[in-house]
């Protein structure tokens, strides 16, 4: 059996007395997307932000190829968290998409793209601007390269957030709810990009509310609710046919198609 990209286990995260993920566990194998749906204060976010620690987390472990994350063995084999000049190089493998933009507004498009390749992996200016034009021309904002985030629509503005992800050439792209910014009518533009990105065998966690889009695009489907897995299977699985009742609850109230309970031997469902 194969090792997986990206391993989350047992993990947890505390704010004071109230726990956000109580024991998440679960893998992404490489060239894999996974979606995680459930309802609001499930601790979906949390989980992807302690995933490449922009939040640090209370207990457990995130490994990228086998390698720790966040944390690092001293002789006696105690573990201590990293600094942030010790993380940055880890960061880099994990790329995040939020749900705001978060772009320079005083930069261009291309210097936004272009700025964490120089920053970060000290690659030369003429390089860095020929890969952020590949990269704004995968997301079709090519023509926007000379433009400010100003003068770009709110899909615009995300779809160069992600060539700003792609351009950190990393190993695990990480989406935050990505369209829950948007107006309705830019929502396609950028789950377009993100289809896009799925077909291209990337290996991809994403955080969304589009079930359909869910559906339609991961391998697999993870649901969560009070800081707990409820279940985790295929979209087919998942989706089509929940077997917890908590997530037919819940696909039902969003109007997803989540089927009823199959009804018992000569009786009617409940």
């Amino acid at each position: 059996m194969s090792t997986p990209l990206l391993r989350v286990d047992d993990l947890h995260k505390q704010y004071g007395n109230t726990q956000i993920l109580k024991g998440i566990s679960f893998d992404l194998e490489r060239r894999e997307t996974v979606a995680i749906i459930g309802p609001s204060g499930s601790g979906k976010s949390t989980c992807l932000r302690c995933i490449n620690y922009l939040e640090t987390p209370s207990a457990g472990h995130i490994f990228l190829e086998q390698e720790l994350i966040g944390e690092k063995k001293l002789h006696n084999k105690l573990l201590r968290r990293m600094n942030d000049t010790e993380l940055a190089p880890q960061r880099q493998e994990i790329a995040m998409v939020f749900q705001l933009f978060y772009l320079w507004p005083h930069l261009t498009v291309r210097d936004n793209v272009a700025i964490g390749p120089m920053k970060v992996r000290g690659m030369p200016r003429a390089q860095a601007y020929e890969l952020a034009d590949a990269m704004l021309d995968k997301v079709q904002m090519l023509h926007k390269a000379a433009s400010y985030p100003e003068m770009l629509s709110g899909g615009q503005q995300q779809r160069v957030a992600i060539a700003r992800a792609l351009a950190q050439q990393p190993k695990v792209i990480l989406f935050d709810e990505p369209t829950s910014a948007l107006d309705p009518e830019l929502v396609g533009e950028v789950l377009n990009v993100i289809k896009k990105l799925a077909q291209e065998d990337r290996s991809m966690i994403l955080v969304t509310h589009e079930i359909r889009f869910a559906r339609e695009v991961a391998d697999r489907v993870i649901f969560m609710d009070g800081g707990h897995i409820i279940e985790q299977g295929t979209p087919q699985q998942v989706i089509d046919n929940p077997q917890h009742e908590r997530t037919r609850a819940f696909l039902g109230q969003i109007g997803a198609g989540a089927p009823a309970a199959p009804a018992a031997a000569g009786g009617s469902a409940a």
